[in-house]
């Protein structure tokens, strides 16, 4: 065979062993679907943010064969079909009307919550650090826009929870960032504790503790001059109780209990994992509400 033949002969079998190539690149998956930027190929969720349900599976659809993650409350903006849409600034030291709404996967205005501890919804705020603790109790008008007046006195990155339960749904806490401009300085979480003073002079120490995964009881005992206060009634309860992971700001559920003698708070809880978290425990004494804070080392189960 000539030398022009031989040339021909392989170019025609590079062609075709080409051609094969691409051929079962097709057959395997690849395409037209692949040029598409990954964003345009996810699925809805990926649109929405972290949309799962309280409790349910992390994101993502699961055939049973995979071990399913719960999402931990106040990590997300968006989760059981409800997104949280609110401001993302806010100037320091300055008292505004904080607007927010809460929206269904259309984008439209949820007009329809039950009541949960005497209101129908608790905005939680907090600098990330874990300092300037507010709870706050917003009026929602007929649009289903939702008001209240904060003041963000720090400059810093906020963390604010709204914490709802739907008529006919699950509990959910969405959560989203307000930042605030200027020199912000952290501070360090104070060192776990089991007694701490309240800005107005309650003593109040804490005996008991829940595990990570493990359900306990935390009992709070509220003295004032060395002698234990008959707390008033608070949001329905002997007091409110609001414990967040420190590092990423895991919103928990706490269930109070009743029946305890005079100056004693408990409540039901359990930690989703070993770590530091701050608790924020409110109570009622002499018409006014006092806030104690304390931080709960949880050691590995």
């Amino acid at each position: 065979m000539s030398a022009p033949a031989r040339l021909a002969a392989f170019a025609a079998a590079i062609a075709v062993l080409f051609g094969g190539t691409v051929a079962a690149g097709r057959a395997i998956g690849g395409g037209s679907d692949d040029a598409r930027p990954a964003s345009a190929r996810g699925s809805s969720a990926g649109m929405t943010g972290m949309d799962t349900g309280h409790g349910a599976e992390a994101a993502g659809d699961h055939d049973g064969d995979e071990p399913s993650t719960a999402v931990a409350p106040g990590l997300a903006v968006a989760q059981g079909g409800l997104r949280l849409e609110a401001p993302s600034r806010a100037r320091a030291g300055r008292t505004t009307t904080f607007a927010f709404r809460i929206v269904d996967a259309h984008g439209a205005p949820v007009r329809r919550f039950a009541v949960e501890h005497a209101r129908r919804l608790h905005l939680i705020v907090v600098r990330r650090d874990l300092t300037g603790f507010q709870h706050l109790h917003p009026r929602m008008d007929p649009s289903g826009r939702w008001t209240t007046q904060l003041r963000l006195p720090t400059a810093g990155a906020y963390r604010v929870f709204a914490d709802v339960r739907p008529v006919g749904s699950e509990k959910v806490t969405l959560a989203s960032d307000v930042l605030v401009g200027g020199r912000f300085s952290p501070r360090a979480l104070p060192a776990p504790s089991t007694t701490a003073m309240t800005a107005d002079g309650y003593q109040v120490s804490l005996d008991g503790t829940a595990g990570a995964g493990r359900e306990g009881e935390l009992r709070f005992t509220v003295r004032r001059d060395g002698r234990p206060v008959a707390v008033q009634p608070y949001l329905g309860a002997d007091g409110h109780l609001v414990a967040l992971r420190d590092g990423d700001l895991a919103y928990l559920h706490v269930h109070p209990t009743d029946g305890r003698a005079p100056g004693r708070i408990g409540f039901m809880a359990e930690y989703p994992s070993a770590g530091r978290y701050r608790l924020f425990l409110q109570f009622r004494h002499a018409g006014r509400v006092h806030t104690a804070a304390f931080t709960q080392e949880v050691p590995a189960a």
